[in-house]
């Protein structure tokens, strides 16, 4: 798998035409290109030089809020997040990637986010077994968070709602990222 960049506008006109929630960007410009798998691809006419995992890593990591929506905007592309079967492991990878673009704001946004008895997020498993039976506490990958598994689909897109929103992230991003869960 190889990484190439594009402009804003170039990702924002290849989003648009995603067919189906999850389709990567290589299924997307494959069936825009009617380039199909094991095709022999012509020669560049320019050597393409491919970006360096630093230069991905910065956009994950940058704190422009332009980039924050790239970043969430790619995860839903991503091959790795169109392979993900179940509900919870979509909510995992978007909640590591969220902590990854602003741990601070994350952290705010998480600590007000507790149910009528249950606590949602805590910095450890007792915490959420301390506060409700039959929680399924998972750790949340890359981050210093245990997150409550064990509810629906529609609580898992509520929190990540309410936490994307807190995070000021676009209402229209919001809707789509929760869409997806």
């Amino acid at each position: 798998m190889k990484t190439i960049e594009v402009d804003e506008e170039l990702y924002r006109y290849i989003a648009s035409h995603t067919q189906h929630i999850g389709e990567s960007a290589s299924d997307i410009l494959r069936r825009m290109l009617k380039f199909s798998a094991g095709q022999a691809a012509p020669e560049p006419a320019v050597a393409v030089q491919p970006a360096a995992a630093q230069d991905v890593a910065a956009v994950k990591t940058s704190s422009r809020p332009q980039d924050r929506v790239r970043a969430m905007r790619e995860l839903l592309l991503s091959d790795e997040y169109a392979e993900q079967k179940r509900a919870v492991n979509r909510f995992m990878l978007i909640l590591s990637t969220l902590y990854s673009l602003d741990p601070e704001a994350f952290a705010e946004a998480t600590e007000s986010l507790h149910g009528r008895t249950r606590v949602y997020f805590a910095g450890n498993q007792q915490v959420l077994l301390q506060n409700g039976t039959h929680t399924k506490p998972k750790h949340v990958p890359g981050t210093p968070y245990w997150v409550i598994t064990n509810t629906n689909t529609g609580r898992k897109s509520s929190m990540v709602e309410h936490i994307m929103l807190s995070m000021q992230f676009p209402a229209e991003l919001t809707e789509k990222v929760c869409g997806t869960i």
